[in-house]
């Protein structure tokens, strides 16, 4: 066994760990990853603006993917740093937790925590230039791989891009920065302009009163930002495809080191939408801010319920649980960027201990306040959370209902189930087909060791516009659930689910497609961690099958089938033979080609649909995955929800890119 000694003990310098380890600084070097890069420098010129300065900040996506994002803000200092000895700027752009967020009086309030932001996103860049503009004078840095190629120096004339030069020129002081992501480290440098528009968009609604502008070179697309009711602005935007039962409640409170601001608005709807950010930043994880949130709505909504004599005495509280259905709301917090403590640096959980209390007192003495001065809205508020609780109530017994069918059978499982012998879920396959006859040739021609079949009487109930009472009622839905084993709602139990891959298989008609939809928002609703988990995919069966002469070939879209055609057309003519009926001109003998176009799954035996669509050597599956849970709210509220303008007008919009086989 070798010897271990100091030698062994490797040292990395300057941002050489970033480039070694960039999951560790950015979460991933994926497109999320990539976005991450983006938003740390726009971070950047936010905090300005939250210590007061800039008034906009401009964002360019060049052709060639490179990135500029510009600012009105004071600038990064340029002068000799007195510890490091060399330019402020540069220490900035190539030093680990360097940066004016530590406690130099720089900022207050920023979204840079850990002072890697700038650092890290150099160090992951193929290129990197920085201008600033200080005091009626230009100075500027170029990095390599996070290098320096050139010292900090004063400039006469902007060597950035010329879309930039307009808007920079103009610029008093500020500073821009252009980078290009490294291909060698991102699987993709190509950003997504939905993406980046969320991000902004965010940002835009906390930070109320800070312009932003993004120009996308490739798309030819300019979209800007800029709202003044701040919070209260994004709540009325997440309730847009609803109907809100009451005006947003608004409460903010600044002391010396905590601000919070808070909006909430419910809806006729009965999901939770909440949003939660600390420094700008989106803790898509919550954390101890969105604790003490709830804590205190559910105390505020049990105080005034009992106060008005909605709950008696006696009555048990209204549960957590009971507040939260059609609850829109946002909780943003603002503290000095020293004391905030994130779990990781991507941010997406607060961790601060004391910040919990601190809401909690702020929000639960807002909601008391407004309920004693408001008291129509807030009636509107108890009766909806009232009658939530019922239903509740309902839906435990009916769910207790469910469990003792199951219990009094033996735990039996629903009989349209042909089950696999396969116990462990790793190794087991659910396929959810569409009607009984598709179902009967699914049980014939799939792998029994592995691979499990329910068949589904037809459409089932529209998940979205019912409560979880009156969809356990409903047959096909409580064999579903049954046959997962996981429970449905509070009681649901990822570790439970019986199968690891979960298949929607219906026809490829616009019946198939509202079935698939009418499942697909039933487990975004009550088993969104089933496509959390990657365990929901969908899949493909053919939409023609080409016989030539005795060889049969299977097309899954238009465009397959027309490459088929093709290239079995030049395989044969280069044999003096064609395709078609009877003989060319030439007296060379054709081959009968039979198209059939499959309308349904019924019309493939047991063996053509094990063959094409359950066969794992041969099949295609797409996974089903949820990027944004925010926008896929919307997208359901939006399709199966009761309003109907917003659908109206997403049909027809998208109405021209539809393929309808009717």
């Amino acid at each position: 066994m070798g010897k271990y000694t100091a030698r062994d003990i490797q040292v990395l310098e300057g941002l050489e760990p970033v480039r070694r380890r960039p999951g560790m600084y950015i979460g991933s070097t994926d497109v999320h990853g990539l976005h991450h890069l983006v938003a740390e420098i726009i971070d950047n010129s936010v905090d300005e603006a939250l210590a007061g300065f800039a008034k906009n900040v401009w964002i360019y996506i060049h052709n060639d993917n490179k990135v500029t994002v510009i600012d009105d803000g004071r600038g990064i200092p340029v002068e000799k740093h007195p510890m490091a000895g060399k330019s402020a700027l540069e220490v900035a752009m190539t030093y680990l937790h360097a940066g004016g967020k530590f406690g130099g009086g720089g900022y207050k309030v920023s979204g840079g925590l850990h002072g890697v932001g700038a650092s890290a996103v150099n160090a992951l860049s193929e290129w990197m230039s920085v201008e600033v503009k200080r005091e009626g004078k230009l100075y500027s840095q170029n990095y390599k791989g996070g290098k320096p190629t050139s010292p900090v120096e004063q400039i006469e004339e902007t060597k950035f891009p010329a879309q930039t030069t307009k808007v920079w020129k103009k610029v008093v002081s500020g500073t821009a920065t252009c980078f290009s992501a490294d291909k060698g480290i991102f699987s993709t440098v190509s950003l997504d302009p939905k993406t980046l528009g969320k991000q902004v968009r965010e940002r835009a609604y906390l930070v109320a009163g800070l312009f932003f502008h993004i120009y996308d070179e490739r798309e030819q697309t300019e979209k800007n930002f800029y709202f003044d009711g701040g919070i209260r602005s994004l709540v009325e935007d997440l309730n847009q495809n609803k109907q809100g039962l009451h005006r947003p409640i608004f409460i903010k409170k600044d002391t010396k080191d905590l601000g919070v601001e808070v909006a909430i608005q419910y809806n006729d709807s009965f999901t939770e939408t909440v949003e939660s950010f600390a420094n700008v930043i989106n803790t898509t994880e919550g954390g101890t801010h969105l604790t003490g949130f709830r804590i205190a709505l559910t105390r505020a909504i049990n105080d005034y319920a009992r106060k008005i004599g909605a709950v008696k005495e006696t009555e048990e509280n209204l549960t957590g649980e009971d507040v939260r259905e059609g609850l829109t709301a946002v909780v943003a917090i603002k503290t000095n960027s020293e004391k905030l403590e994130f779990e990781g640096q991507t941010k997406t959980k607060l961790g601060n201990a004391e910040i919990q209390p601190a809401v909690q007192t702020v929000v639960k003495e807002g909601l008391d306040t407004f309920f004693e001065e408001n008291p129509g809205e807030a009636r509107k508020v108890a009766e909806k959370v009232l009658l939530v609780a019922q239903a509740r109530l309902a839906a435990k017994a009916a769910k207790e209902a469910v469990i003792r069918k199951s219990a009094l059978e033996g735990m039996a499982l629903p009989g349209k189930l042909a089950d696999c012998q396969e116990k462990n879920p790793a190794g087991s396959e659910l396929y959810i087909v569409e009607g009984d006859s598709a179902g009967g040739s699914a049980k014939q021609g799939r792998d029994r060791r592995f691979q499990a079949i329910l068949p589904l009487g037809g459409k089932i109930l529209n998940t979205e516009r019912a409560r979880l009472d009156k969809i356990i009622q409903f047959e096909e839905i409580k064999d579903l659930i049954i046959a997962l084993g996981a429970g449905i709602g509070d009681t649901f139990n990822i570790d439970k689910v019986r199968y690891h891959r979960i298949i929607l298989m219906t026809d490829a008609d616009v019946d198939g497609e509202h079935i698939r939809t009418l499942l697909l928002t039933f487990f975004f609703r009550y088993m969104s961690l089933i496509i959390e988990k990657g365990y929901l995919y969908i899949a493909q069966p053919p939409l023609y099958k080409i016989t030539v002469g005795k060889e049969a070939f299977y097309a899954y879209n238009d465009e397959e089938k027309e490459s088929l055609l093709t290239g079995r057309q030049k395989a044969k003519t280069t044999k003096k033979e064609a395709l078609g009926d009877g003989e060319d001109n030439a007296g060379v003998r054709k081959t009968q080609v039979n198209i059939q176009r499959y309308k349904g799954l019924g019309e493939m035996n047991p063996d053509q649909l094990w063959e094409t669509t359950m066969n794992p050597e041969n099949r295609i599956l797409k996974r089903v995955d949820m990027e944004d849970a925010t926008e896929a709210d919307k997208v359901f509220n939006m399709l199966m929800g009761e309003e109907v303008p917003p659908r109206k007008k997403f049909i027809q919009t998208h109405a021209k890119y539809a393929t309808l086989d009717v």
